[in-house]
């Protein structure tokens, strides 16, 4: 063992420079060996698959070697949340007890910062849709004149997601780069800077992989070429890359380009064009081209030709942007701003005839043949709007081309990575093939702490009265638990459906139990009530599958719905099914599978969060206890007991609140703040195994 990696392991020993800085903490062996596998794995300039379960303390485990390496680091997380986090608590104390002074930088998306020349444009303008606005914008203006990062997220009284940042922010589009007045003083740009000069950068996976795509276009990294990249909760990280190796163009942005057209061109060529007609185009456009999409859906390319009010709405809208291009191009040498709204306009109706042209070409004929294999046009209809895609059916290949370059360690780290053991499915989804995967189990105990129930006569969970038969076997396990549940569905729909059931029966019972549900209230609100509130039940869906810890006895039910499959008239999933097919391999098992089952293990995930939780966590759907691929989502799951009788259950929750909360109580409070601000940091007592250790290299 070299020195650097006797160094990595000694910092996880008893008498370790963590154990010296952290009173009360005690070695645990499989963040210890999880430990020396990142750093054999930095000081080899390789790559690493490794899966973590819940309490392992996955985060000090790759933030002790990859300090210790000495050189610049990359740590990509799955939130801003995660990045403030790191950068607040984590690497702070892990710093501190190795006694070393890292330089680090967060980094962040441009919409995270107050753009002061936008700011003051839009100041200056005056016009508002909103009374309220031109307030907020003042209180933004003097949060930039006195902070030093001009990060949203620090301005005080004013919520991130406040509408009005979009007056305040800039974007790719319509940002002026080095000939805007402000670009000394431009918060993105210090930002950058002080990211190529830190020795950790900390970012998230949605600006990685923009940076990535950004290179393919030609444009300056954004990111330094770090010795080694860190991905943490890197189970999100197939996705976020299809969204970024994509190409995209959305009402959102030809409305903005309109309003932008109004306001610039009303102030700086105001004798040039008819600004506001022009701009009043497009957003007639727009909206004819969103009542045409009809009702939110996902549409695919035979369904759109189908559409030819759609398809004349699009040919519409690409007219009004083409007159706008013109008139801004005919004042473009009066200011930047004009000339920056020409190249935009140009952009916006290339996009839009590039996705018309594939969408119209004859079967087999789409674009290239390269390009008809590799990606599936389609469009996303929302309430307020419409997005056209076109979606590769496969990052791998451009994944492992930026990855690839020169020498440095890549390590993917998550709770959920593999499925029944094998990393196949996530190492193909990113062209990791020849990567070192491993497993470091959860030393929390789940066959004593937790229980998985599937009821029986709920049916399949698309036939008639599903839900009220899940509403009525579920009723009794809340009433008992006295609430302190969440019940995650799988889809919009069945949230309102399971919050009106189980509201009816809140009301005709004496439980008392308070009813939270997804869409009354911001995520943030509803989780802090849910913490604060006596009998909580949440009703929610996507958001609160992943990044949710609540951490205790306030949490000790889990209800999913059903199987979390993809929906099979989507069309990227089936374009996917047909690549699949085409290439001799079975769908179902090669993505959907291996896709549901790491939905599975994040929505599960929300239960156990310590070492003293307790708790039951209830799949509604019998697939998961009666079809032969249940056996696979079952083994993807931690060491569940389990059962398919009632009783059992009410038994356990009896037990539970009677005290018998198994090994593991007596947890002090340091653990459990690790668990709910979402880090697994190192725990408070000993562990109950050494954590056992799998590895592969190949599926």
């Amino acid at each position: 063992m070299s020195e650097y990696a006797e160094a990595v392991a000694a910092a996880f020993g008893g008498d370790g420079a963590l154990g010296r800085a952290q009173p009360g903490f005690l070695a645990r062996a499989s963040q210890q060996a999880l430990a020396v596998a990142v750093g054999e794995t930095i000081a080899q300039a390789g790559c690493l698959i490794a899966e973590a379960g819940t309490g392992t303390g996955k985060t000090y485990a790759y933030l002790v070697p990859a300090l210790l390496a000495g050189g610049q680091v990359i740590i990509s997380t799955g939130t801003k949340t995660l990045q403030d986090q790191l950068l607040a608590r984590d690497l702070p104390a892990v710093a501190a007890a190795l006694g070393v002074g890292p330089r680090v930088a967060v980094l962040k998306g441009r919409g995270n910062y107050v753009c002061r020349h936008h700011l003051a444009r839009n100041l200056l303008d005056g016009r508002f849709e909103r009374r309220e606005d031109v307030a907020l914008l003042r209180r933004i203006e003097r949060f930039a004149a006195i902070s030093a990062s001009g990060d949203r997220g620090e301005a005080p009284g004013i919520p991130e997601d406040a509408p009005v940042w979009s007056l305040a922010t800039s974007t790719r589009e319509n940002c002026l780069g080095q000939e805007c007045p402000d670009w000394g003083e431009c918060f993105v740009v210090r930002a950058r800077q002080a990211a190529q000069r830190a020795d950790v950068v900390i970012v998230n996976h949605h600006l990685f992989c923009a940076d990535l795509a950004l290179r393919d276009e030609g444009v300056a990294e954004l990111l330094p070429d770090a010795h080694a990249l860190i991905f943490d909760e890197a189970h999100q990280l197939p996705a976020v890359a299809t969204q970024f190796f994509g190409a995209a163009v959305s009402s959102r942005q030809a409305i903005q380009f309109a309003r932008d057209l109004h306001r610039v061109g009303w102030s700086e060529a105001r004798d040039a064009a008819d600004w506001r007609g022009l701009a009043e185009g497009i957003e007639r456009g727009v909206r004819e081209l969103r009542l045409e999409a009809g009702s939110p859906a996902r549409l695919d390319r035979e369904r759109v030709l189908r559409m030819s009010g759609f398809v004349a709405a699009l040919t519409n809208l690409r007219e009004a942007l083409e007159a706008a291009q013109q008139a801004a191009s005919g004042s473009a040498e009066r200011s930047r701003d004009l000339q920056r709204l020409d190249e935009r306009a140009r952009e916006l109706c290339a996009r839009l005839q590039d996705w018309s042209s594939a969408v119209a070409a004859p079967d087999g004929e789409e674009g290239s043949a390269e390009e008809s294999v590799a990606a599936v046009r389609w469009v996303e209809v929302f309430a307020g709007g419409v997005t056209l895609h076109a979606t590769p059916l496969s990052v791998a290949e451009a994944f492992r081309r930026h990855l690839s370059g020169a020498p440095r360690a890549r390590i993917f780290t998550s709770a959920t990575l593999s499925v029944a053991g094998r990393f196949g499915h996530f190492q193909r989804a990113l062209g990791l093939e020849d990567a070192r995967a491993e497993r470091w189990e959860s030393p929390f105990d789940y066959a004593r702490n937790a229980l998985l129930f599937v009821p029986q006569g709920c049916g399949e969970p698309g036939s008639a009265g599903f839900a009220e038969a899940l509403a009525q076997e579920i009723w009794p396990l809340l009433e008992a638990n006295r609430g302190r549940a969440f019940v995650l569905c799988t889809s919009l729909r069945m949230v309102e459906r399971m919050a009106a059931l189980l509201a009816e029966r809140i009301v005709a019972g004496s439980a008392g139990l308070e009813l939270l549900v997804q869409g009354t209230a911001p995520r943030a609100e509803l989780l802090a009530r849910f913490r604060g509130a006596t009998t909580p039940v949440l009703v929610g869906s996507a958001s609160f599958w992943e990044g949710v810890d609540v951490v205790g006895a306030q949490l000790s039910l889990l209800v999913i719905d059903k199987l979390p499959f993809a929906p099979p008239d989507d069309p990227v999933v089936r374009a996917r099914s047909v690549a699949a097919r085409r290439a001799g391999r079975d769908p179902f098992q090669d993505h959907h599978l291996p896709e549901a089952a790491t939905a599975l293990q994040q929505g599960a995930g929300r239960l156990i969060r310590s070492e003293s939780d307790r708790g039951v966590l209830v799949v509604g759907d019998e697939r998961l206890a009666t079809r032969g691929y249940g056996r696979r989502l079952i083994a993807s799951l931690p060491p569940f007991r389990r059962t398919r009788l009632r009783d059992e259950v009410l038994a356990f929750i009896a037990a539970t609140d009677a005290g018998h909360s198994g090994p593991g109580a007596e947890t002090g409070s340091a653990a459990a703040s690790a668990a709910e601000s979402g880090t697994d940091a190192p725990s408070a007592r000993p562990a109950t195994s050494a954590g056992r250790r799998r590895g592969s290299r190949s599926p």
